[in-house]
């Protein structure tokens, strides 16, 4: 019964976090509210349920033994691959993507290494996927099979990283941050557990920051 009066709650929150990324298409810039309200639900969710950590998908007490398996540092390690690609071929191919990105991802954190931003890169990857992994992917995968929820999950997590630009551009960058959502989907559902996700997601994201600095 409860599962029965939850589902409506749950899925008007996947609707307006569906809606809110697809702002960005609209030129309303929107998306970053997605993730607020992602994070809200998940943590609201567990306190007035009164749910344990454990087993949430946020378990900093799993990590460990999420690691001791080796097919998960393959899973961990591919989305810092993919980044490396994208920057290669964008040097080679379309060099007008490093500016591009580097714009994009600036106007949220400075692109630099240092102290402060190494830290923001970090907490905008948690909130990421506490809001897309933890919530979303977790609570769409009750009411449909895994394959068309990581599509789903990505494919709106991707469109909210759009940014206006050349098409050609913008396009292939959206080809890649659709790549990695997918890898960190995976990731989440091999290892129910969002820090694995952040923590690849944020290592993913520093090596890209570092590319950048040295091209």
């Amino acid at each position: 019964m409860e599962n029965k009066i939850r589902s409506p709650i749950a899925r008007i929150i996947l609707g307006a976090m569906a809606l809110l990324s697809l702002t960005n298409l609209f030129g309303r810039s929107l998306a970053s509210m997605a993730i607020f309200l992602g994070i809200l639900a998940f943590f609201l969710d567990k306190w007035i349920h009164k749910k344990p950590m454990r087993g949430s998908g946020l378990d900093l007490r799993t990590i460990r033994s999420d690691f001791k398996n080796r097919t998960i540092w393959l899973w961990f390690a591919l989305p810092t691959v993919v980044h490396v690609v994208c920057v290669l071929l964008a040097l080679g191919f379309l060099p007008e993507y490093i500016q591009y990105e580097t714009v994009r991802a600036g106007s949220f954190v400075p692109i630099e290494l240092s102290l402060s931003s190494i830290l923001l890169f970090f907490v905008f990857a948690l909130g990421e996927e506490i809001a897309w992994r933890a919530f979303f992917q977790q609570t769409l995968s009750k009411f449909l099979p895994i394959t068309p929820v990581l599509i789903l999950t990505s494919l709106l997590f991707t469109l909210g990283h759009y940014h206006p630009g050349n098409p050609d551009v913008v396009f292939f960058g959206l080809i890649f941050i659709f790549l990695n959502s997918m890898l960190y989907g995976v990731i989440f559902h091999k290892t129910k557990n969002a820090w694995v996700s952040a923590l690849s997601h944020f290592v993913a994201n520093v090596v890209e920051v570092l590319l950048f600095i040295i091209v």
